[in-house]
């Protein structure tokens, strides 16, 4: 079992390997108001505003506070219904949110609307986040905000323990709900575009994706990202540059020579 001094040294490790430009957010979710972490900034009691949850892990990420969002805290509906702070209503179900501006055929919105991921309704009050460093709460996910050669790195790096290969359902909106729920519901990775609303309210840049860990797989991802650091594949020793016939590692060479191929290291 993994303790909370484990997790914020992940944090540091994530930031120094991968060069990360904000802090990886450590993610969890609430049962009742005293999981709220000691310190959590509550935006309608602290501040007497709302933030979208983008907003909030983009506090967490680039300012390194600790925000619990409860439904009162909440701007953006998309969320509240995603992780079961509210039941989606009829007009939500029956794709009206998406039919006909965003969604050309009515059925198809429809079905985008029954197959979007959500939390069981009640089960939680709400979700808590804070940059993995310093969180004083163990996170049930990290989500990696990371533009794309971070992104292989961390791929690489999930894979070298235990061969595990990440599989995403890609969407274009509702990067909040796509980094969280899918990763709460099945334990396993998600690579996640940050939608219109995280670029234009919550500062989510062109060249960043989202990358979401379970908590149960971080030691995994540390481990793999600390071999191919020491073995001089890491992120920030891949130096660029476009060669004819450059060189090949030694294994390359020899299945390209049991293929037949003309090589040479």
């Amino acid at each position: 079992m993994k303790t909370l001094s484990d997790f914020n040294a992940y944090g540091e490790e994530l930031e120094a390997r991968l060069l990360l430009k904000t802090s990886p957010i450590a993610i969890k979710m609430l049962r009742t108001e005293t999981d709220i972490p000691e310190g959590a900034m509550r935006p309608m009691k602290d501040t007497g505003s709302h933030l979208d949850l983008c907003q909030a892990f983009a506090i967490s990420r680039r300012e390194r506070g600790t925000v619990a969002m409860l439904k009162e805290d909440h701007w953006c509906y998309v969320p509240v219904i995603a992780h079961g702070l509210a039941e989606p209503p009829d007009y939500v179900l029956e794709g009206k949110m998406d039919f006909p501006a965003r969604v050309a055929d009515q059925q198809a919105a429809k079905d985008l609307a029954k197959n979007s991921p959500r939390l069981e309704y009640g089960k939680y009050i709400g979700v808590v986040s804070a940059p993995l460093r310093k969180a004083n709460f163990q996170p049930d996910l990290v989500a990696i905000y990371c533009n794309s050669a971070q992104l292989r790195c961390l791929l690489v790096g999930i894979r070298y323990q235990k061969g595990y290969e990440v599989t995403s359902k890609l969407a274009p909106g509702g990067a909040c709900v796509h980094c969280t729920v899918p990763v709460l519901k099945t334990g396993e990775c998600q690579v996640t575009v940050p939608c219109a609303g995280d670029r234009r309210n919550a500062l989510a840049q062109d060249d960043e994706l989202i990358f979401s860990v379970p908590g149960h797989r971080m030691e995994d991802l540390i481990a793999g990202l600390k071999h191919f650091d020491e073995a001089g594949a890491g992120y920030s020793q891949l130096v660029p540059a476009m060669k004819n016939e450059h060189p090949l590692p030694g294994p390359y060479v020899k299945m390209a020579r049991m293929i037949g191929m003309d090589v040479h290291e």
